[in-house]
């Protein structure tokens, strides 16, 4: 018969074996409650971050791995809300469903090279096929070494916009709403539990019927955008006092600014009702680095940076596809629809884009990672477990050096290689 010692020594190692890894980070300066905090510590368990001493008072564990992060910045991990696809897969374009799931995986997995550890895949204007088929797969999934990045839901961007304001979207896809709220139901197919995956939908409040949908969406849990739009500004403050609460690439696909109608850019001045977040792609040539300071010296707290990247992100150049929509990548910057030379997505990463931002802004460090962690979560309403440092939140984060780029990336609190 075993000994009480011997017992207690296999249960102790039979707990150790089962448990997760507790993970001890020093020497790092953490970018945590709007400041960097320096020479701070950083304790991850079982994907989440925790509280060393509430956990040495239930456990009384010790670190089993502890990591010098040698004064390396440490931030949250990236989210990135408006993503169309990368590394040749497009979501809004149809294969069998096997090669979508494999599709998605590997956006999943490459996107951790860039820090970006959650995305919201979106769709474009598509037939009402293609939302039944594609959205099922792009349900809300954890991130983890094996999964890739977290998928957070979907985005659709259209068809409920304007032909005039359409860009790269093929306009045979566009619909009105003429019935309400039940179009909205019947294209996507919110009542057959795809009310849980649609996260963000972009409208124009102008298209018949949509304005008087936007609170049953959001009701329905799904963040309203406005975009691809010639909304007058009254139309865009009506839409956001319904609940709207985003603008789709802000300055891009919507009417210019005019100071007797400002239109949707004009959200990002008005008093009488809270000012919407905008998504705002950072590459220097969807919108010139003048209009962004603009943006950012106006609402500060409002910037979420996207890539609105598309299936020739990570690619060379050459010929592609966004959607049904042939497009030509010039080089590491430009896509273009090749029937006409309209700008066709981008093809940016997340970290480039808080570089950019940084640099074209002359934000602090801080403002500009916030951008890409802070605030997305915020939009979604998922800030007390990503975009954070906090206790509590899912262990997803990113080494730093000064110049902003990735020296090493940890989805649920493992590290991967980038």
């Amino acid at each position: 018969m075993p000994s009480q010692v011997n017992l207690a020594v296999s249960n102790q190692r039979d707990r150790e074996h089962n448990r997760s890894r507790l993970v001890k980070i020093v020497n790092a300066r953490l970018i945590r409650d709007h400041k960097i905090i320096n020479d701070d510590v950083l304790y991850l368990y079982n994907g989440k971050i925790i509280d060393p001493q509430t956990y040495f008072f239930t456990c009384g564990d010790l670190p089993d791995v502890v990591i010098d992060a040698k004064g390396l910045l440490i931030a949250p991990g990236f989210i990135d809300v408006q993503i169309n696809g990368a590394f040749g897969v497009d979501f809004s374009q149809w294969h069998d469903e096997e090669k979508m799931k494999k599709g998605i995986d590997n956006v999943a997995r490459g996107l951790l090279k860039y820090g970006c550890t959650s995305f919201v895949p979106t769709l474009i204007s598509s037939e009402m096929e293609i939302y039944h088929k594609v959205l099922p797969l792009l349900k809300p999934r954890k991130g983890n070494k094996t999964n890739g990045a977290e998928v957070l839901g979907a985005h659709v961007e259209g068809p409920f916009i304007m032909p005039s304001k359409c860009g790269a979207h093929e306009e045979s896809y566009l619909r009105v709403a003429s019935g309400g709220f039940s179009d909205f139901v019947k294209v996507y197919g919110l009542n057959e539990g795809k009310d849980q995956i649609v996260k963000i939908i972009t409208v124009a409040p102008e298209v018949e019927g949509v304005l008087d949908s936007v609170e049953d969406l959001v009701h329905k849990g799904v963040t309203v955008s406005l975009g691809h739009s010639s909304a007058t500004v009254a139309q865009a403050e009506s839409a956001v006092e319904k609940g709207a609460r985003f603008i789709t690439h802000l300055f891009n696909a919507m009417q210019q600014f005019h100071h007797r109608d400002p239109g949707i850019i004009g959200l990002l001045g008005t008093t009488r009702i809270p000012r919407p977040y905008y998504g705002i792609i950072c590459d220097g040539i969807h919108v010139h680095p003048n209009s962004i300071k603009m943006a950012y010296d106006s609402h500060p707290k409002g910037a979420v940076l996207v890539t609105d990247a598309m299936a020739a992100m990570g690619l060379p150049p050459g010929d592609y596809a966004l959607g049904d929509i042939p497009v030509r990548k010039i080089n590491n910057e430009r896509v273009e629809v090749i029937e006409n030379g309209r700008l066709a997505g981008s093809v940016i990463t997340i970290d480039a884009c808080i570089r950019n931002f940084k640099k074209f802004t002359r934000c602090s460090i801080v403002e500009a990672v916030e951008a890409a962690t802070l605030h997305p979560a915020e939009l979604l309403g998922i800030q007390n477990i990503k975009g954070t440092l906090n206790i509590g939140a899912d262990a997803d984060l990113v080494f730093l050096d000064d110049d902003l780029k990735i020296v090493k990336c940890f989805i649920a609190g493992e590290e991967v290689d980038i």
